[in-house]
């Protein structure tokens, strides 16, 4: 009697399979290179400012936050409204978990939602009990959307089961509310693995996949950009769903976001140009977009 020693492929071997993530870093980088260089001065233009700027995820979050410094915050997002009404607002204010019911109370824009970093952010090294209870309470305290790190190393050991399972519990907590999940693209090591976690991430649940975190190096790359947004693509030819993309972490320059635009726009297409699929994670940038928007110095923010 023959026996059958080939191992049993999980759903979530047979989920990749459907993907080609054999990538070569080299190749990933000169496409992206190619892709900037044709497009980016065409896009340099005010209305994309104008739209980058609504698709800002405006960010705190830092040791020194307090609910005193997060009320500031939130009322330079109510100022910049009052002055500036032609003006779409950022698109989100995130902070941590603690600090949602503080931006709830304080936030007088209707457009602009409250997110929450959750599930034991920036590390996402803690109980899964601890990460789907502090996701449950951020949105109990006002969050409209929630961004959470996948656990790196279970990914990096192969143990996709524990790294789905986990994000699927967690997209559970969210219920209707947006879930963002980031790879920490950074720790990842190369192309092939970012492809497949983007997948994974996806196949959980995720509403966006985001790069970084912002605290650990390198984070968001256009080469990363490149790779998730083409997994996006893939995902969406393969089962009808869009999935938002949201670059984070070093983005500090109004080139860097005409980049990341780029490449969403030459990838994904129109469809996925406003702020229901596309974000930009960063505090420093919106001053900046603000100023060369309005051709003098803004410090609205």
């Amino acid at each position: 009697m023959e026996t059958n020693n080939t191992p049993t492929k999980s759903k979530y071997d047979e989920a990749l399979a459907k993907y080609d993530t054999r990538l070569d870093d080299a190749d990933i980088a000169a496409r992206t290179a190619a892709l900037v260089e044709k497009h980016l001065a065409e896009n340099d233009r005010p209305e994309v400012k104008k739209l980058l700027l609504n698709c800002i995820d405006l960010t705190t979050l830092h040791t020194t936050d307090s609910d005193r410094s997060v009320m500031r915050f939130t009322q330079n997002v109510n100022r910049f409204d009052e002055e500036h009404p032609d003006l779409k607002n950022v698109a989100a204010i995130c902070v941590y978990p603690c600090f949602a019911e503080v931006v709830k109370d304080t936030l007088e824009v209707e457009d602009v939602k409250i997110a929450c970093v959750a599930g034991g952010f920036p590390s996402s090294q803690t109980f899964s009990e601890v990460k789907v209870a502090e996701t449950a309470l951020a949105i109990m305290s006002g969050a409209d959307e929630i961004d959470v790190v996948i656990s790196v190393g279970k990914f990096l050991d192969g143990d996709y089961e524990g790294m789905c399972d986990e994000l699927q519990e967690l997209k559970e907590s969210c219920k209707e509310h947006t879930l963002k999940v980031i790879l920490e693209t950074g720790a990842l090591g190369s192309a092939a693995n970012i492809k497949r976690a983007s997948i994974l991430a996806m196949y959980s649940g995720a509403d966006f996949i985001k790069t970084s975190t912002g605290k650990t190096e390198p984070a968001a790359t256009p080469e990363a950009a490149y790779v998730m947004c083409q997994a996006i693509k893939e995902y969406h030819q393969q089962t009808g769903r869009r999935v938002g993309f949201k670059p984070a972490g070093g983005i500090s320059t109004v080139r860097d976001a005409l980049v990341y635009y780029t490449i969403v726009k030459e990838i994904l297409g129109k469809e996925w140009l406003d702020n229901s699929l596309f974000r930009l994670g960063t505090s420093r940038l919106a001053n900046k977009l603000a100023s060369d928007i309005l051709g003098e110095e803004a410090k609205a923010f």
